[in-house]
């Protein structure tokens, strides 16, 4: 009797950890330019203008990261599904991801990551995003 309790407890614990994991990952929401410049300059006031720790800040705050496994691609990829190129933009992603980890110097990786990601066509589709808050003024 006393197993078959533990294995229920176990299984409602179970359940219970996969609900808030999906309704966590169900809260994330596309951020606007809007969003991102508001984001951005609380970041810069609280890392004093040093610029990668101000871009970790940043992502961190939209969802796009964690210091665990760095960016996270398929998000990054959503923000920009209008140029029909997810895939291989997630590839990009995870690429650069990979080669610059560095979990002891996570600002770093953050920033050396970005910068590897944002060489090509993607980097031109930041600007783009980043300029439609000038539209909006």
């Amino acid at each position: 009797m006393n197993h078959l309790r533990l294995e229920i407890i176990c299984w409602s614990c179970l359940l219970i950890a996969m609900a808030v994991s999906t309704e966590a990952a169900s809260v994330w929401k596309l951020p606007t330019a809007q969003m991102v410049y508001e984001d951005l300059e609380k970041c810069r006031q609280e890392s004093q203008e040093e610029d990668a720790h101000t871009l970790r800040c940043l992502v961190k705050k939209l969802g796009l990261w964690t210091d665990e496994s760095g960016y996270n691609a398929r998000r990054i990829a959503k923000i920009f599904a209008g140029h029909n190129q997810m895939e291989e933009l997630m590839l990009v992603v995870e690429h650069c991801n990979r080669k610059e980890q560095d979990t002891s110097h996570l600002d770093d990786w953050a920033f050396l990551a970005y910068r590897c990601a944002t060489s090509g066509q993607f980097g031109h589709w930041v600007k783009e995003f980043m300029s439609q808050k000038e539209v909006e003024r």
